[in-house]
């Protein structure tokens, strides 16, 4: 198991990078995808993007021991949690498109079940002792 693990972080990796890189580069760009209007202050998208990004470096290192690396992990799978969490709130009780929810699904959902197998075998491994 562990080594598609390994090829899924480092595939999440990749992935941040670039959706990072993208909302950096072009932070109208989801919104005009998604009909909605644009923010006020695209800075504090660019600012998720750059985050984004930070987390798929942090993959990258990890994909090579997920075990060892597993507070980034954590840190990546809370996102995974908490993310969607927030989004389908904001779609379901303030009236935030639902197109949105693609983006959740690309950023979050897909990676939930390869990052939920990294956390167990880490939690099985070291019981989270730092």
């Amino acid at each position: 198991m562990k080594n598609w693990l390994n090829i899924t972080l480092k595939l999440a990796a990749i992935y941040n990078i670039i959706w990072g890189a993208v909302v950096v580069t072009f932070p109208d760009l989801l919104f005009e995808l998604a009909g909605m209007e644009l923010p006020l202050y695209p800075m504090i998208w660019q600012s998720v993007g750059m985050i984004v990004g930070v987390y798929g470096i942090g993959y990258w290192v990890a994909s090579r021991d997920y075990i060892r690396h597993w507070p980034v992990v954590l840190v990546g799978y809370l996102g995974k949690i908490f993310g969607p969490i927030g989004i389908f709130y904001q779609v379901a009780f303030l009236d935030f498109p639902k197109a949105f929810l693609v983006v959740t699904l690309f950023n979050d959902l897909i990676w939930l079940l390869p990052f939920t197998l990294m956390v167990v075998a880490a939690y099985k491994t070291h019981r989270f002792k730092i």
